[in-house]
């Protein structure tokens, strides 16, 4: 695939002109307007039938070639991250408090070069469907856009997605059948107890001893609750209390994480972290409020979808390059909820190791544009293998 990969790095340069641009102008869940409306455009001047707003706004452009009965879907991302961007490069972001620390710029780019290519060269019988998805970080833009007819209006028989990784070298892409990335669930604990004075603690109801007596408690679930070959995470990321060291407040709150790669230990989790609350606050006499708020779910790639994507990747990079069954990952990703209407998989290209290597959702990060070829090159052999014309 030497030919396919030239192609797609002759005309790179565009789309990572194209790819700085929308890294200078990062735009937060829902708010994707300016992204949004550069990728409309540029697809219906490739000749693609564009749907704009699908889900506030989201975008999907659909290509029909031949007669060919079968409708593929591939999905990007386009928002950014609440972050201030401290990566020095020229094209960083203009608006304060606001980067691509995600990459979500570079497959929003890859994607777009991929959809040229087709619109101009591409060899395929059958429908295929660019979903352009808002507010992957944390704003259920998948569901948005599902609940707004995505699949009863652009039906799919498979849809595919990818994500840059750093720490895995720069264009090597990792698949993995099954459990892929974790669900996510989140809790607010409130504790009520009775303030009082740091002096005389017998005079009231101390919510700071019971949260950190829940803050050590919580670390048992996954020691003593969770099959040990089963992963699970339980952070408390936020403990506030209290301002003056005499002085013994009237509440706390607990701010806590919470991810599963499996189904049931996601639920076993909720349970015990709820059970365990209410008891250990009983036990030092304050009363518990939790706030629960589910998240995304788990990310499951099916097997024949995912034997598929290595095949491309293997076609296209060659086995060397291919890791074809990579561990799973504590992140959570929205593309789950796509994977649970439709089969498909959600495949990892790697951003660098060293330069490249800054992980992502950090200030310091940056789309590595070595993979824009890479990328838009996979989406295309995949497109053409998924959507084959007849012999």
């Amino acid at each position: 695939m030497t030919y396919l990969l030239n192609a797609l790095q002759a005309r790179a340069g565009e789309f990572i002109t194209l790819r700085r641009d929308i890294h200078q102008h990062p735009e937060l869940a829902f708010e994707e307007h300016r992204t949004a409306a550069l990728v409309a455009d540029k697809l219906e001047g490739w000749g693609y039938a564009v749907e704009r707003g699908i889900g506030g706004t989201g975008v999907v452009g659909t290509l029909v070639r031949g007669t060919g009965g079968k409708r593929l879907g591939i999905r990007a991302d386009m928002d950014a991250l609440p972050i201030d961007e401290a990566s020095g490069a020229e094209w960083a972001s203009v608006h304060s408090g606001v980067m691509h620390a995600c990459g979500h710029d570079g497959h929003t780019a890859m994607l777009l070069a991929a959809a040229r290519h087709l619109a101009e060269q591409g060899e395929f019988d059958g429908t295929l469907h660019l979903i352009f998805q808002p507010a992957e970080e944390g704003g259920g833009g998948a569901l948005r856009m599902m609940d707004d007819g995505l699949f009863e209006r652009f039906p799919c028989d498979a849809v595919f997605a990818m994500h840059n990784m750093p720490g895995i070298p720069q264009g090597r892409l990792v698949l993995r059948d099954g459990a892929a990335m974790a669900s996510s669930d989140y809790a607010t604990i409130t504790l009520h107890g009775i303030g009082g004075h740091g002096a005389m603690p017998q005079r009231a109801a101390d919510p700071i001893v019971a949260a950190a007596s829940i803050v050590m408690t919580l670390q048992t679930i996954v020691a003593r609750n969770i099959d040990p070959l089963h992963a699970a995470v339980v952070t408390v990321g936020a403990l506030h209390a209290g301002k003056a060291n005499n002085v013994i407040p009237a509440s706390a709150t607990l701010e806590l994480s919470v991810r599963a790669l499996d189904r049931e230990v996601r639920a076993t989790l909720e349970r015990r972290i709820k059970a365990l609350v209410a008891a250990q606050a009983e036990s030092f006499g304050v009363s518990a409020r939790i706030e629960w708020k589910p998240g995304y779910a788990v990310l499951v790639n099916t097997p024949a979808e995912t034997d598929f994507a290595r095949e491309v990747a293997t076609e296209l990079v060659g086995a060397e390059q291919v890791t074809r069954q990579g561990p799973p990952l504590t992140g959570s990703e929205d593309f789950a909820f796509m994977l649970e209407r439709v089969p498909g998989s959600y495949v990892l290209i790697g951003n660098g190791v060293g330069e490249g290597g800054c992980m992502v959702h950090n200030p310091g990060y940056d789309f590595n544009d070595r993979n824009i070829a890479v990328g838009s090159a996979y989406w295309v052999l995949l497109t053409e293998r998924f959507l084959a014309q007849a012999r």
